[in-house]
């Protein structure tokens, strides 16, 4: 008797064995969901250090993304080419507003379909992106008096092809034009290797502030290129790859609202979101409350007049001989 009732124990699952294939069995069934929730895919988003992407830093440091239940991860670039570049060779999913629009458009040209603009940051004389910066104490006080002038120039082909072209139709003719990191903008001013310097916010204000620059013009695309000091430029933006959109169109959806948060922060709370550019650009301390802001406009916000100002932004590009064939902005929106 005491043999069959060991082989019956034996035989027979004890009770914490009974829990354990239980606590398995459910383990198994909620695997199938677990393994939903961890696939959906990361989003790689290249950015490009300058006060225009806040909306981007924004919705990350408030959490946006993540409520959104997206993974999210930022690729800090040297410049918008790079940006593009990256777009190019699939090591990026898309890029963050700051990033050039030209640039963006070169590497639609290199691979047509490449991606679709779901949000620009045009500025203008009053939302102020874009200026002229000489030395404070220079004799230098109007866009003409760069005749003949040394002038320095953001990195790449939309930073240097605007520059020469405001000096053309500015009457600063003769000027030579190189590149310049813009982080190095201010300090070559001051060191006398450059009269004057084509730059983007911040660089204005921290020249400002230390006491050595002072601008010269600012709002400069909207006057010398697009013929109105308070039309849109829309000289940044953000965007997704086709690609992506296509394979995961319900991510992409989410990611743009969840970025639209981050959008609206700015527009309704600028004095919280100020904080964000922290880390993601060189802009802390005192200068995180002075930047300008620049201005946001999203895809379904865009108006006729607004298509028609960038198109002619792009036109210029075509016209220069950068672009070897006509760029339709209306093709490049993002389409809910």
């Amino acid at each position: 008797m005491v043999s069959q009732d060991k082989s019956f124990t034996a035989r027979t699952p004890s009770r914490r064995h009974m829990l354990q294939a239980g606590a398995a069995g459910l383990a198994a069934l909620a695997a199938p969901s677990l393994v939903f929730a961890q696939s959906a895919p990361k989003l790689r988003i290249g950015y490009w250090p300058v006060a225009a992407g806040l909306p981007f830093f924004a919705a990350i440091e408030k959490g946006y993304f993540k409520e959104a239940g997206l993974d999210v991860e930022p690729l800090k670039f040297a410049g918008a080419q790079q940006v593009m570049e990256a777009m190019l060779s699939g090591r990026s999913d898309g890029s963050a507003n700051g990033t050039g629009s030209a640039n963006l458009a070169i590497g639609e040209i290199a691979q047509p379909g490449l991606f679709k603009i779901f949000c620009t940051n045009p500025s203008n004389a009053k939302f102020v992106l874009d200026e002229f910066i000489t030395a404070k104490d220079g004799p230098i006080k109007t866009m003409a008096d760069l005749k003949g002038k040394r002038v320095a120039s953001g990195p790449g082909i939309q930073n240097v092809t605007l520059c020469k072209t405001m000096l053309e139709r500015a009457g600063a003719t003769g000027a030579t034009v190189s590149e310049l990191p813009i982080g190095q903008h201010v300090a070559a001013i001051v060191a006398g290797q450059v009269d004057a310097c084509y730059t983007l916010e911040p660089t204005g204000t921290v020249g400002r502030m230390n006491g050595t620059t002072r601008v010269i013009e600012a709002g400069v695309v909207a006057k010398y290129i697009l013929g109105d000091p308070m039309a849109p430029w829309h000289g940044g933006a953000a965007s997704l790859t086709t690609e992506f959109i296509k394979k995961n169109p319900e991510v992409a959806k989410k990611f743009i609202a969840a970025y639209t948060r981050g959008v609206e922060l700015v527009r309704t709370q600028p004095a919280d979101a100020r904080q964000y550019m922290k880390g993601y650009t060189a802009i802390e301390g005192a200068l995180t409350a002075e930047v300008p802001l620049a201005s946001y406009m999203l895809y379904n916000e865009f108006k006729p007049s607004d298509i028609a100002y960038f198109q002619k932004f792009y036109d210029l590009f075509t016209e220069k001989g950068i672009f070897d064939k006509k760029v339709v902005v209306d093709n490049l929106l993002y389409k809910a």
